[in-house]
């Protein structure tokens, strides 16, 4: 290792040679959580953190914000995870300046509100196009400029095991199945919108909530992408997990939330900042710094 990355403060070290400098990538960082988030990597992760979001003014903004007011050194990149062409543009930009990535927090998602009277099947198609999809295709693109010993964090949420416990036993056995495939995960996230936008989705033993089942999505491909990792980077020291921050004062929470975002941001943090060392946690789902077990609830009594 450089040892000039050992002295170096957090936060931009565009001096040092690019090809030394390790990186850090925030998804939808330009508020809430993520913004939280990109706070913490600066003070703590040894490297440049970009900030990223769908609109360049307010992540310009954002970046203003933590550098005149708190003195932080982040970097902005456009992202938008809806937008293959922007994904891409994010990946030729890594590659070319850093030569991979180091820590990537996949925090970008969205959430209806309770009240919100769109319909059910339109709810579905667009909270999992953000948050299961959209993000997947960011790994697709990124997780192949994951150096050794990177950490890889998928924002999710308790939200899911709730849902996967309102799920019927055929659908939660395939949920927790060790084998489940990549493939067979999206066509199962595929037959939820398509069940939801028919009205059907309790019938065919889904539970009524669109956010909940966008996060069993992301949990599984956690799991399913830390599998693979193992398989095909054996030794490289990889660690992916997903994570729950919490409930948080945010936008998409509410104010009523326990949570400041500085505070639901020290969960994902510490799993992105996992020591080199560390063996562990890998493809699991990790809340207030524990393992989650991820299980089968009422597979018992059915």
């Amino acid at each position: 290792m450089n040892s000039a990355l050992l002295d170096a403060p957090a936060g931009c070290l565009s001096g040092i040679m690019s090809s030394s400098v390790r990186v850090a990538v925030v998804t939808g960082s330009n508020k809430g959580i993520g913004l939280a988030t990109v706070r913490a990597l600066c003070k703590q992760f040894q490297g440049d953190v970009y900030l990223t979001a769908r609109n360049p003014q307010l992540g310009e903004e954002a970046i203003r914000a933590l550098k005149e007011k708190e003195g932080l050194s982040p970097l902005f990149h456009q992202l938008d995870i809806n937008d293959p062409t922007s994904i891409r543009a994010l990946r030729d930009f890594l590659k070319n300046k850093y030569g991979g990535l180091d820590v990537l927090i996949n925090n970008a998602g969205i959430a209806f509100k309770v009240a919100d009277t769109t319909p059910f099947g339109i709810q579905a198609e667009v909270t999992l196009r953000t948050n299961f999809f959209g993000t997947r295709d960011v790994c697709n693109e990124l997780l192949p400029l994951v150096k050794p010993y990177g950490r890889v964090v998928n924002i999710s949420s308790m939200a899911g095991p709730r849902a996967l416990a309102q799920c019927s036993p055929q659908l939660q056995e395939r949920f927790c199945s060790d084998t489940l495939t990549e493939e067979e995960l999206i066509k199962l996230m595929e037959k939820f919108v398509e069940d939801a936008k028919n009205g059907v989705h309790q019938e065919k033993g889904w539970p009524n909530t669109a956010y909940g089942v966008s996060e069993i999505g992301l949990t599984v491909l956690s799991k399913i992408q830390a599998r693979q990792l193992k398989e095909t980077r054996k030794g490289e020291g990889i660690l992916l997990n997903a994570c729950c921050p919490g409930w948080v004062r945010t936008d998409m929470a509410g104010p009523k939330a326990p949570k400041s975002p500085d505070e639901g941001a020290e969960n994902p943090v510490y799993v992105a900042l996992l020591p080199q060392s560390a063996d562990g946690p890998h493809g699991e789902l990790v809340s207030e710094k524990l393992v989650v077990e991820w299980y089968k609830p009422n597979l018992s009594t059915s």
